[in-house]
């Protein structure tokens, strides 16, 4: 059962936020509100509609490029695997999308140089 209505609301109240943007590094895991979407768009969980997303580019002050992850195991040239806190993750590479600030709640931590350069490659190499 999808939760439309609930989510519209969540969504205009983080529009009505009024805060800085946070500070954040190419490579940080934040949870995100990304949303309830549509078929097989990836969703958020939980009251927030939130999962961890990395942060892949900093587009401009407050907006960003985010790879969404996953703790499913997927295989597939759509996912990178990394391991964040001794946690199984993919990063969804075909469910990058340009996000605002005020969707971002809290920091879960920073990927390892390696495995940022993964994920990297990856999407170079899923969109070449």
């Amino acid at each position: 059962m999808k939760r439309f209505l609930l989510w519209i609301g969540l969504k205009q109240t983080l529009h009505e936020r009024a805060h800085k943007p946070p500070l954040v590094s190419e490579g940080d895991i934040w949870w995100a509100s990304i949303g309830e979407n549509v078929g097989s768009e990836v969703n958020g969980k939980s009251g927030l509609f939130s999962r961890p997303v990395i942060i892949y580019r900093k587009l401009a002050h407050g907006f960003y490029f985010v790879v969404p992850t996953t703790t499913q195991d997927r295989k597939g040239t759509w996912f990178v695997g990394f391991r964040q806190h001794a946690k199984s993750m993919a990063a969804c590479l075909h469910q990058a999308r340009a996000m605002d600030y005020r969707r971002l709640s809290s920091k879960l931590g920073t990927m390892d140089d390696e495995d940022f350069e993964r994920v990297k490659m990856g999407f170079r190499k899923l969109y070449k």
